[in-house]
């Protein structure tokens, strides 16, 4: 297991000083002439900056130790071996079933499996006429 370090959370100057949602929790880069966050006066809390980053090592893994790939098709599967795989958002059941297949031969864990549920026109019962 891969435990990345801890940083604090980045809040946006003057996040929370009023009631009003009108500043957003996303961060952005303090502009203002008089901003007290880009004077870094120690207060106003942290900004992000390079030191904040993560070891080369660990950088770009999975918590479990392993590379991640984004695979979209099936093919993206060929001569690929002992990396973590994440199913990109797209991907319809049919070909979803088939990358989960072949990764399952491959002996590779998939991050976000999802039930696929593929009904083929010969599984349903036939349906019978009332005439």
């Amino acid at each position: 297991m891969v435990s990345k370090r801890k940083h604090p959370k980045f809040r946006r100057p003057n996040f929370g000083r009023t009631k009003r949602s009108r500043i957003s929790l996303s961060w952005r880069r303090p502009r203002g002439i008089d901003n007290k966050k880009r004077e870094k006066i120690a207060y106003m809390g942290a900004s992000p900056s390079i030191g904040y980053g993560q070891p080369k090592e660990i950088k770009h893994r999975h918590p479990q130790g392993l590379p991640e790939i984004l695979v979209q098709t099936p093919a993206d599967l060929h001569g690929v071996s002992n990396v973590v795989v994440r199913i990109a958002s797209g991907v319809g059941a049919i070909k979803r079933a088939a990358i989960q297949s072949m990764a399952a031969k491959l002996g590779l864990k998939v991050v976000n499996p999802k039930a696929v549920n593929i009904k083929k026109k010969e599984q349903q019962p036939a349906k019978a006429s009332n005439e």
